[in-house]
């Protein structure tokens, strides 16, 4: 496959820690230019990771007509923006998760990469993991039996000072860890949602500091969800945790989302406890790496269209229990 020219547009944490190590890794992956808010902060981005190109600003890498494809890792706000001039320029795209503020917002995306003739993939890196896929698999040959309940829950810590903090900016727990849950729900329940119900405790900004719902799926099925920005202050803690119940037997997984190395889930049936182990490569070159099939015409993208616009409107329904 020919190598794919890539554009990073601005220069977040995940950006730095997660995903540009991981394009690095990718096959079929050059890493072309970066662009940042200041030139100075995208020429330190260069020396460190070997970029070709920086810019100082985001119009410019968008210009360049090298440019194949772009990663946006900006604040969630800016998600619409960025993705449109990107894909009316030509660019394919993956941007960040939650894709969008509103299911409205995802599905003009969308349709603007369609016009384009470009693809645009959230950036749910899990989702590209052997783990998940071991999970799906045991759940289809029917190990559990017949699920009736899934339970998601995604915590980390109260933060002092951060983008999440501020409702103009799209922060709060539900957007920021809450897709998390839905995506991996809907990922693992084969039918619409019913009903949902969620209650939210705000902060002072106006954001969700915690957020509980409970889902009901047309075929019966139940699901719950725990998200929150709670425990201690920029120190690093967090809560990860999928329960899943089925007729059988039930799964359960304390492995945090992202995570790469030997992971394990544990399932029970009856007295019996089986644990899976799997080996997992970094997920976020994984992500990048499919992008590239995509674009070389071997693949289409693994997060689709259609998945991402049903958990923009899940969150959605989400976000007018509460209030947001």
């Amino acid at each position: 496959m020919a190598k794919i020219k890539w554009g990073v547009i601005g220069t977040a944490h995940i950006a730095k820690k997660c995903t540009i190590p991981g394009m690095k890794m990718a096959e079929d992956c050059e890493l072309y230019a970066i662009a940042g808010r200041s030139l100075e902060k995208a020429q330190s981005f260069c020396k460190e990771f070997g970029f070709q190109k920086a810019y100082g600003s985001y119009d410019e890498l968008i210009a360049d007509k090298d440019v194949q494809a772009v990663y946006i890792p900006l604040p969630n706000h800016l998600h619409l923006e960025w993705v449109k001039k990107a894909l009316n320029a030509g660019k394919h795209v993956i941007c960040e998760k939650p894709l969008a503020l509103t299911a409205a917002d995802a599905k003009e995306m969308f349709e603007t990469a369609e016009k384009n003739g470009v693809f645009l993939m959230e950036a749910y890196a899990y989702l590209h993991s052997p783990y998940v896929e071991s999970l799906k698999k045991d759940l289809k040959e029917g190990i559990i039996g017949e699920v009736d309940y899934i339970e998601s829950a995604f915590l980390t810590q109260g933060y002092e000072e951060d983008i999440r903090l501020y409702k103009d900016m799209g922060g709060g727990a539900m957007y920021d860890l809450g897709c998390y849950c839905t995506s991996m729900i809907l990922s693992l329940i084969d039918s619409e949602p019913d009903y949902v119900k969620a209650q939210a405790e705000f902060s002072d900004l106006g954001v969700d500091n915690v957020t509980s719902a409970i889902i009901r799926f047309k075929n019966g099925v139940r699901a719950a969800l725990n998200v929150g920005m709670i425990l201690g202050k920029n120190n690093g803690s967090r809560y990860d945790s999928l329960y899943i119940h089925g007729s059988k037997g039930s799964i359960r997984s304390e492995v945090e989302y992202n995570q790469q190395g030997k992971l394990s889930y544990r399932i029970f049936v009856g007295n019996k406890v089986i644990k899976r182990k799997i080996k997992v490569p970094q997920n976020y070159s994984l992500e990048i790496a499919q992008m590239c099939k995509c674009i070389n015409g071997e693949e289409t993208p693994h997060v689709t269209k259609e998945f991402s616009i049903k958990n923009a409107e899940l969150i959605d329904k989400v976000m007018n229990e509460i209030g947001y």
